[in-house]
């Protein structure tokens, strides 16, 4: 038999070494190769379900910006509206307001003048001063004065 060297033992150590390491690298390697495939099938995936969510989301956005239009629009209508409505109320106002002032100043000529005075009292005596409030008779008026 042959008994064996040193260096021969030293060989085989350093062969058997470097067939665990290259069996570890191909199992990292088989490893990494499976993440990668995962990794691609993921993206895959991710890019399938954003395309009809980002369409999704254009759809959204275009229907917002219609229906905010229609809200512009509607507001523009209701402006227009209020300021037509203010026209009209100062027209009425302008139209009816002066000659109904001067219809209630006739009518209270007309009554004054039908009821007439007393031809007894006084001019002074049928005035009436507003005092806090409230109508005083001159008469109450004079006993004011007075104190």
């Amino acid at each position: 038999m042959h008994a064996v060297s040193g260096g021969e033992v030293a060989g085989i150590l350093v062969a058997v070494f470097w067939a665990i390491l290259v069996s570890f690298l191909a199992v990292a390697l088989v490893r990494l190769a499976q993440t990668l495939k995962a990794t691609t099938k993921l993206v895959a995936d991710v890019t399938d379900q954003a395309v009809p969510l980002l369409a999704d989301a254009s759809t959204a956005v275009r229907s917002a910006q219609t229906q905010i239009e229609r809200v512009d629009a509607i507001a523009s209508d209701v402006q227009e509206v209020t300021s037509n409505a203010s026209a009209l109320s100062t027209t009425v106002a302008s139209t009816f307001g002066g000659p109904l002032v001067k219809v209630a100043a006739f009518g209270y000529g007309v009554r004054r003048a039908m009821g007439g005075r007393k031809e007894d009292a006084p001019a002074e005596s049928a005035r009436r001063t507003v005092v806090v409030g409230r109508t005083v008779p001159s008469s109450r008026r004079a006993k004011r004065k007075k104190d």
